[in-house]
């Protein structure tokens, strides 16, 4: 089986809730001997250095380890939905989806076909799945310690990256708005250390006095960044930005609507709804938001400034990536996306970078 290429942001909860293990082998022999029953002591798990405590004891059927799956997943920022009529899980961090139906031998992974060795059970009011189906898919590295009765995770590797917070910003217990909150901010100039990027718009960090949780990613809160976090956060602009095309063209267009947009408007209203990117209104302030950029070192989700009806500075765009724009300035075409074209470098002026 190929291993994905993609669904890093998946490793970690794809891993501890999806792991096999072989039964030690004296277990066996025991039983196959008849010898009196001993203390078993308990099984532990321990994702990168983190034990984790699940709400029932891991259940070892046919040399594969089940283990309760809500708390396993949740612990490490999944959202799960449960579908009681057809005993089907899914589970969704990042950009990834992981679907599986208790009881049977398969699941589905992005549309990818998973074999399971040992298909999921309910035991004692708590829903089991087998854990390594998908774990070795990804490339996660898992080691069963004998002597310790240990399965011991080793996922994608820890950014470990010191971070400063630049606005109050909550930390939470799993990548949602919604889900529960400290009761105090994180406060501006607060230092953590992003140990994951668990989605385009969320980081799972440590604060100094010890706490772990999740934080938005979103530029205005810290000072952290990659090139593939930005590269997700591009990806995540440009298609709600597409979520609009053919939205008529209107200029002077309120931002504070979505039925129609000018050039400027337009902007506006994608990098604040995405990315909580405050800009100015009109396209001769926006251009002076960020960093220049040159023009053979465009990255997506820069800005393009034209000139336009006698202005200087009279149009602006979102560069998308493979010579693209992604813009409004006609009626007859709304929002669209269309060439970088020799007619449009033209009147090209500058490129900014506020992201």
């Amino acid at each position: 089986m190929k291993k994905p290429k993609k669904k890093h942001a998946l490793l970690l909860l794809l891993s501890a809730g999806l792991l096999t293990t072989a039964v030690p082998a004296h277990a066996a022999e025991s039983a196959a001997q008849g010898s009196a029953p001993q203390q078993t002591p308990p099984m532990n798990i321990v994702l990168d250095g983190k034990r984790i405590q699940p709400v029932a004891d891991p259940k070892i059927v046919d040399g594969a380890v089940l283990v309760p799956m809500r708390g396993l997943f949740e612990a490490q920022g999944a959202k799960l939905a449960w579908d009681g009529a057809t005993k089907t899980v899914t589970a969704t961090k990042g950009d990834a989806k992981l679907t599986y139906r208790l009881g049977e031998s398969l699941a589905e992974l992005n549309g990818r076909t998973l074999q399971v060795d040992v298909p999921g059970q309910v035991a004692d009011g708590h829903t089991l799945v087998p854990l390594r189906m998908v774990s070795e898919a990804l490339g996660s590295t898992v080691v069963w310690e004998e002597d310790a009765r240990t399965v011991r995770i080793t996922s994608a590797a820890l950014i470990g990256k010191e971070a400063s917070i630049r606005w109050g910003v909550n930390l939470r217990s799993a990548p949602d708005a919604e889900s529960e909150a400290a009761e105090e901010l994180l406060p501006a100039g607060a230092k953590v250390t992003v140990l994951r990027e668990a989605s385009p718009f969320w980081l799972e960090v440590s604060t100094e006095d010890g706490r772990t949780g999740y934080i938005s990613a979103k530029p205005k809160y810290t000072d952290y960044t990659s090139s593939a976090l930005r590269d997700k956060q591009a990806d995540e602009l440009l298609a709600y930005g597409m979520t609009f095309a053919g939205t008529p063209y209107e200029f002077g267009a309120s931002p504070d609507q979505t039925a129609t947009f000018d050039c400027s408007s337009f902007v506006k209203r994608v990098f604040a709804d995405t990315l909580g990117i405050e800009l100015p209104r009109v396209s001769y302030d926006q251009a002076k938001e960020g960093q220049e950029v040159k023009i053979e070192d465009l990255r997506k989700g820069d800005l393009l400034f034209f000139g336009a009806r006698g202005l200087d500075i009279g149009h602006v765009g979102i560069y998308a990536g493979d010579n693209q724009i992604l813009h409004t300035y006609s009626k007859k075409y709304g929002v669209r996306l269309e060439a970088f074209s020799d007619s449009w470098k033209e009147r090209f002026v500058t490129a900014r970078r506020v992201f």
